[in-house]
């Protein structure tokens, strides 16, 4: 069996995007991928992430905000940048990470927009679905078979 490939997802804060990808990896993806998320900064875990990943099966109540400079001693086959700031600031990564940016709506902007409690917790379902699609997608997009 060949080695688990190493796949980071990056986001600003690790509070939401990311974390929800590292969630919808470990649960979507088979020994092929070892998943990890992590920020340019911590904002700390989102609650309403935590909410709508619960309600589709998936616990990441667990996890914790991490910054990138706790997983230096990784060395990652893929990163994918999960929001458009974590893109322009991404890092060099030792070894010969490939960079995939997907881009992907921040809920917590979008619900502040929201008429009510339900409308705002809508954003974060929305933007559960799509990443659930990218993510179970990856191994086709990576040609990882």
């Amino acid at each position: 069996m060949a080695t688990a490939k190493k796949i980071l997802f990056l986001c600003t804060g690790n509070s939401c995007r990311s974390q929800m990808a590292e969630g919808w990896a470990k649960s979507l993806l088979d020994e092929r991928f070892e998943s990890y998320s992590a920020g340019i900064e911590t904002h700390g875990l989102n609650p309403n992430a935590v909410q709508v990943m619960k309600e589709a099966g998936v616990d990441i109540s667990g996890h914790q905000s991490k910054h990138l400079d706790s997983l230096r001693d990784v060395v990652f086959d893929y990163v994918v940048t999960v929001c458009d700031h974590a893109n322009e600031s991404c890092p060099v990564f030792r070894g010969n990470a490939t960079i995939i940016h997907h881009s992907f709506p921040d809920p917590p902007k979008m619900a502040k927009e929201a008429a009510s409690p339900q409308e705002a917790i809508e954003c974060y379902r929305s933007v559960r679905d799509q990443i659930k699609d990218f993510v179970a997608a990856l191994p086709d997009i990576l040609n990882v078979h």
